[in-house]
């Protein structure tokens, strides 16, 4: 039978982080692959008298279909989250998503045309780069300082040289994979560029609420003066990823296009899952449950860091976040992550090699370290058996030439 696939089809693949998870998720592999929140912070029992509340006060309104734009309550609770972190908005600037990948998926369908060039950092999110291809974008990369994010003279070059450009995606705070941070002002330089070159940005700030260390920074958006800043953001990584709520907020013209194209997918995000999310805004203070989180990541980020410079060979570079879930490693030139993968999984201890998270595939000498994931005892373990593996194959490096 002849498979009659729309043209698309021949752009998307798996994500090829989520078939290493498959492999990751035996019960003795000790794994650092996945972005997954820990799961013993979601909190289960409060969420049990927040659906009682749901389902007594309002369970049928909370079963039935509902306004594509979202829940009022939790849009007006999403605006007060933003207001306290630079950003001035109205309900009429948030649309409630399925999680923060249907935001960007709905970015691609409103933004990209075939061939279209998108402005990102190098490397980025897995999948917001798997996106972006399945509209069949190509992709134009910036390099990364250490410590201060997306350097803004390569970020002018490129928008010289790419004046049709359809929009700047970054990652501001914590980025994925990278752990680094942009700085106060190269943020400012940013909007200033794109103002002047005519450029939208496309914020995606999943972590930044997730800050344990350092100093606080707004947005890119709380500098937008034109409105060309789309932010975006979730719940999946302060409060629960299982119900799927994430935000987009942008400009009233944005955001009615926008729910012109999420009506055309699920018409709305799940009414009750909204609810239970409101519901538990209103009756506890979810600034408390975030500061648990960030306590435990601290820990678990400082350990991993330590483990890193006791276990791993001294002439590696890695990245020291603030906040967030990840840790980037950079491994001398020549080395192939992907082999230090099938080495590391074979002592029941895993990575995610670095190569797809640049999407022109230029460094295979990279991997990402998550810490949100695992007790401080087993990061200690499990950090133990990769330096073992790191020393081991760093030592036979003429076998890993790419």
């Amino acid at each position: 039978m002849e498979h009659k696939f729309a043209e698309r089809a021949r752009f998307v693949t798996s994500s090829e982080t989520r078939e290493i998870l498959k492999v990751t998720e035996r019960p003795e592999v000790i794994s650092f692959a996945g972005g997954l929140p820990a799961p013993e912070l979601f909190p289960v029992e409060a969420l049990k008298e927040v659906c009682n509340a749901v389902l007594n006060e309002e369970g049928a309104a909370a079963l039935q279909y509902s306004t594509t734009e979202g829940y009022i309550p939790l849009r007006e609770a999403i605006c007060q989250r933003m207001k306290s972190a630079g950003i001035d908005s109205s309900i009429e600037n948030v649309l409630i998503t399925s999680g923060s990948q249907q935001a960007i998926d709905l970015t691609g369908r409103l933004f990209i045309n075939e061939g279209d060039t998108i402005i990102c950092e190098s490397p980025t999110y897995l999948a917001a780069i798997n996106v972006f291809k399945s509209y069949n974008a190509k992709f134009v990369e910036v390099a990364m300082d250490d410590d201060d994010g997306m350097v803004m003279e390569e970020l002018e070059q490129m928008l010289r040289d790419h004046p049709d450009a359809k929009f700047i995606y970054t990652i501001p705070d914590f980025q994925n994979p990278t752990g680094r941070t942009l700085k106060l002002e190269r943020r400012k330089r940013m909007i200033e560029l794109a103002n002047q070159y005519d450029v939208l940005i496309l914020e995606d700030n999943p972590y930044g609420a997730v800050r344990f260390a350092g100093e606080e920074l707004p947005p890119v958006k709380h500098f937008d003066t034109e409105g060309r800043v789309i932010y975006l953001s979730t719940f999946s990584k302060i409060f629960t990823p299982g119900l799927r709520l994430g935000w987009i907020c942008a400009d009233e013209t944005f955001i009615d296009k926008y729910v012109a194209f999420k009506q055309t997918a699920d018409l709305h995000t799940d009414s009750f899952a909204q609810r239970i999310t409101a519901k538990y805004m209103e009756l506890y203070d979810i600034e408390e449950h975030i500061n648990k989180i960030k306590a435990v990541y601290k820990e678990r980020c400082t350990a991993m860091l330590s483990c890193i410079e006791e276990f791993f060979p001294n002439h590696l570079s890695y990245s020291k976040p603030e906040g967030g879930l990840f840790i980037w490693v950079e491994l001398p030139e020549g080395i192939d992550s992907a082999h230090i993968f099938t080495e590391c999984l074979k002592n029941n201890v895993a990575c995610v090699p670095g190569a797809p998270f640049f999407p022109n595939g230029t460094q295979k000498n990279t991997l990402r370290l998550n810490y949100s994931n695992m007790s401080k005892e087993r990061i200690i373990e499990g950090m133990k058996r990769m330096g073992e593996v790191l020393h081991r194959e760093l030592q036979n490096d003429s076998l890993l030439t790419v």
